[in-house]
């Protein structure tokens, strides 16, 4: 285990800006995959599962991820098909630790984010920053009140993905622990 702060990864909005209006973001190269959680959710035999989901992803973010004073961990539900799919595309090593969500999508009784709680309870105490697109102020403050440690939640925009000021941030706080 390492000192260092763990960087918690989401697959999509961050690294995939999903909803980019704009088919090719600069420096992007798309892929079509077929993650375990997106094609159960697929009808059985239909066009869209034989076609797989449109992944958008920046070659270069993995080296710029890696330079970066942190411990990666991924913070999707895609899970270990993160290390399989998503890390050879972006340049990350294919063994990267995988927070397991005990139920995906569950549905919060105090209305947070469902993966919130979880993240704190992975995160074990240890300064963490959590790189999302689905973060809201409601469970920004949960974190603050629940986790001792540093921590930083930055919501990233699906449309977006990480831009080099989201980069700059995550440098930033590094410095400041």
């Amino acid at each position: 285990m390492s000192d260092r702060p763990l960087l918690l990864l989401d697959v999509d909005g961050p690294l995939n800006p999903y909803r980019a209006r704009l088919l090719r973001h600069r420096g992007y190269v798309t892929r079509r995959m077929r993650p375990a959680i997106w094609s159960a959710r697929q009808k059985t035999g239909s066009r869209r599962l034989r076609r797989g989901l449109r992944v958008r992803l920046h070659p270069g973010h993995g080296a710029r991820l890696l330079t970066l004073p942190y411990e990666l961990v991924w913070a999707t539900t895609w899970m270990h098909q993160a290390n399989e799919m998503i890390a050879p595309v972006i340049g990350l090593p294919g063994d990267l630790p995988v927070i397991e969500w005990p139920e995906l999508f569950a549905k919060d009784p105090d209305g947070l984010y469902w993966k919130t709680r979880h993240v704190v309870a992975s995160a074990a105490g240890r300064p963490f920053v959590w790189v999302d697109d689905m973060i809201t102020d409601r469970d920004i403050r949960h974190v603050a009140e629940h986790h001792e440690a540093a921590a930083l939640l930055l919501r990233v925009s699906p449309r977006k993905g990480l831009r080099e000021h989201e980069f700059a941030r995550l440098e930033a706080w590094a410095r400041s622990l």
